[in-house]
């Protein structure tokens, strides 16, 4: 029944129906479910990538899409339509860049399109720096809290593993980020951006993935205290698929995003110069790479 709904987005009062139960049993049925699949199931299912097989399987598939080496995800956001807001809200914190009100998504995908973060935290109105500066995910990287075992040598700089995300992140020492977004830089800083980019779709479809099989996220039709359990769900059962290898539906598209880059905040200047170091030493190795 809770697969039912969160497939095809139906209403209590269609459920009751055709269940033959009472709205109130299929809205406590439906909460208990969700609430399970997005706590118990969540570690077991939703892991970062840091024992040494899965690091090397997923920097290792990543190189050969972008020919980047030690890119071990791709980071990105997308906001959750909310079928109605609660009176007592503020309509436009939650007014998402598309114009319809939601809650904002972050996740962070591999290879197979498999989530390996989620982070459902802030409403539709917050923009992707600063959804990320909130999470917990943010929080490990910049304490040192994940460990990643691999580090290489690229043109003299120590590469450890990074995720990749669009020019809405801010730039730091573990999440790079394209030099431009309309290929006015250097051909070696084009080259980059082109493989960036590409590593960058498999979280692309994740999400249209993730909503075209589960449509309840085209327009989520639960209370605000239960949207962020029921995407978390969603994104559990997302990664069950993906495991199972389970048929892909057809993607859900989402416009084209667009905004001016996030500003350096104090407590990241140093991740932004080591970033940027980074960043330029795999784009010159890259694109040497790739003149010979």
């Amino acid at each position: 029944m809770v697969l039912s709904y969160l497939t095809h987005g139906l209403s209590s009062k269609t459920l009751a129906s055709r269940y033959s139960l009472e709205p109130y049993l299929i809205s406590k049925i439906t909460n208990m479910v969700t609430r399970l699949l997005a706590t118990k199931l969540y570690p077991e299912f939703i892991k970062i990538p840091v024992s040494r097989r899965r690091l090397h399987e997923t920097t290792q598939a990543f190189e050969e899409l972008t020919s980047l080496p030690n890119m071990c995800g791709a980071i990105d956001s997308s906001p959750v339509k909310l079928h109605r807001l609660p009176s007592d809200s503020n309509p436009s914190t939650y007014r998402s860049r598309y114009g319809y009100p939601a809650v904002q998504l972050q996740v962070v995908a591999d290879h197979k399109k498999i989530f390996w973060d989620v982070c459902v935290k802030g409403p539709g109105g917050i923009d992707d720096a600063t959804h990320l500066r909130d999470s917990l995910l943010y929080n490990r990287l910049t304490s040192g809290d994940v460990v990643w075992d691999k580090v290489i040598n690229v043109r003299g700089h120590h590469v450890r593993p990074f995720i990749v995300g669009d020019w809405c992140y801010p730039l730091l020492s573990f999440l790079l980020t394209p030099f431009t977004w309309d290929r006015t830089g250097s051909p070696a800083q084009n080259e980059f951006d082109a493989a960036l980019m590409k590593g960058r779709t498999v979280v692309e479809e994740a999400i249209g993935l993730l909503k075209g099989r589960w449509k309840i996220l085209q327009d989520l039709n639960v209370g605000l205290n239960h949207a962020p359990q029921t995407i978390v769900a969603c994104c559990v059962l997302h990664n069950l698929c993906q495991i199972a290898r389970e048929p892909e539906p057809e993607l859900w598209k989402e416009p084209e995003e667009s905004g001016p880059p996030p500003r350096v905040v104090e407590s990241e200047k140093s991740l932004y110069y080591i970033g940027d170091n980074l960043r330029h030493a795999l784009a010159d190795d890259l694109y040497q790479r790739l003149s010979r």
